[in-house]
């Protein structure tokens, strides 16, 4: 066993606003948010638009929830289904932020979703009182100025107070739960399937189940140095957090510096001809080229990745190539995203599409080529094209792709976050 007293052992809150989304919508509707059938959706007018958010009650009662689609919803008349509101949901969301810093300094804030985020409260007994006190009326005061259910884990750290509230409070009556170090060997060991545990996925769980580990418990009990060897500096996060360590200071950045810029964009309907996945890979290269200029970083690892529409049952590929000068111009981007998808693609029908660009260096860093006289002058165009879409819009300048019948770009220039404002 660790000797828990050498970790912090402090007073974290994760709260959680149940069913966000659907909760805003049913109470500007004058509706009650846990009582209430109201899904929302990316889009009312397309059939396999994905449901964002989902009422308790529709989850409850007609088993559908984030992720579902469109098509899947029955056809019943208790069902109230909305579009987004993205701004409406963004504003609410900075609006409970701000209640939080009645009770502590931003320092002790962290925003980890629009509907989710931790506080630090240690100390603050004199103040506002316990911290199963303080979750209280945090929870009472976004009832009583939003009409927003909510839920609320503590824990000694920003780890144990995540899978609290994941694993205990959402189930509770009261939705407020507290989980110490002394509760890990009956509360977080027993927890299988693995993905069920924050931070582990599915390509995870099926590594570690095929190395015999299939709990938490089994996790923590595994030989460090064989964890690290397969996973590397992963093995040895998974290790800790198996035991409830985490070491994460609330306010410190999550990641110093950035270490890769990406799109990940799922397709408004099934795309079957090469020239219109084309169309949209090209303005998605140009997005991420146009992020990684806007930190004068250049990438030398690019990564494409597809994956096909559930006509095709699923499945895709993704696959990097790593090339010997660093690059934030479009259509170098786009040239070897182009060579990946040539080389794997065999003709499936595609659904999402991603790109991403790692292995960064600076771009004031980045060599000329010698048997490239033009190279600075791509990279220099496509500074100037930023400068005046910043200026003028996104839609200023756009590559005459984003006109065809495959191009995105014109209807997501009117979407926040990738939906209705």
């Amino acid at each position: 066993m660790f000797d828990y007293a050498q970790f912090p052992n402090r007073a974290i809150l994760c709260v959680d606003m149940k069913s966000f989304y659907a909760s805003i919508i049913a109470v500007t509707e004058g509706l009650d948010p846990l009582t209430c059938h109201l899904v929302v959706v990316g889009n009312t007018d397309q059939k396999g638009s994905v449901v964002l958010a989902a009422s308790p009650a529709m989850k409850k009662d007609f088993r559908i929830k984030t992720g579902s689609r469109l098509f899947e919803i029955p056809d019943d008349p208790r069902i109230i289904v909305r579009n987004p509101k993205m701004g409406l949901f963004i504003r609410v969301s900075t609006e409970i932020t701000k209640l939080f810093f009645r009770y502590v300094p931003p320092s002790a804030v962290h925003t980890y979703s629009v509907d989710e985020g931790f506080l630090d409260v240690s100390g603050l007994e004199k103040s506002f009182g316990t911290p199963m006190e303080i979750a209280q009326k945090i929870k009472g005061d976004i009832m009583r100025e939003f009409g927003l259910p909510s839920t609320i884990g503590i824990g000694p750290n920003m780890l144990m107070a995540k899978l609290c509230l994941d694993l205990e409070a959402k189930k509770v009556d009261g939705g407020i739960s507290r989980w110490s170090y002394e509760d890990i060997p009956h509360k977080l060991w027993p927890i299988s399937p693995l993905c069920e545990m924050w931070g582990i996925g599915k390509r995870t769980e099926k590594t570690l189940n095929n190395m015999g580990i299939f709990s938490i418990g089994q996790l923590a009990r595994y030989d460090l140095t064989l964890l690290e060897k397969k996973f590397g500096i992963l093995g040895n996060q998974l290790y800790h957090h198996a035991w409830g360590i985490d070491l994460s200071e609330i306010g410190a950045p999550i990641m110093q510096g950035q270490i890769s810029y990406g799109k990940s964009q799922i397709l408004l309907r099934d795309y079957k001809e090469i020239h219109e996945i084309k169309s949209v890979l090209l303005e998605m290269c140009e997005d991420v080229a146009k992020r990684a200029r806007s930190n004068h970083h250049a990438g030398r690892t690019i990564t494409l990745g597809i994956s096909y529409s559930k006509d095709e049952f699923g499945g895709g590929f993704q696959r990097s190539r790593t090339i010997e000068n660093p690059t934030n111009v479009t259509m170098i981007i786009y040239q070897v995203c182009l060579e990946l998808f040539h080389e794997n693609y065999r003709g499936q029908t595609v659904r999402q599409i991603s790109v991403s660009i790692t292995k960064l260096e600076n771009d004031y860093e980045m060599q000329l080529d010698l048997f490239d006289t033009g190279g600075w002058k791509k990279r220099k165009l496509g500074y100037v094209v930023d400068t005046i879409r910043n200026r003028y819009g996104s839609t200023a300048i756009l590559r005459a792709v984003s006109y065809t019948s495959g191009g995105t770009a014109l209807k997501r220039a009117n979407l926040l976050g990738g939906h209705k404002k």
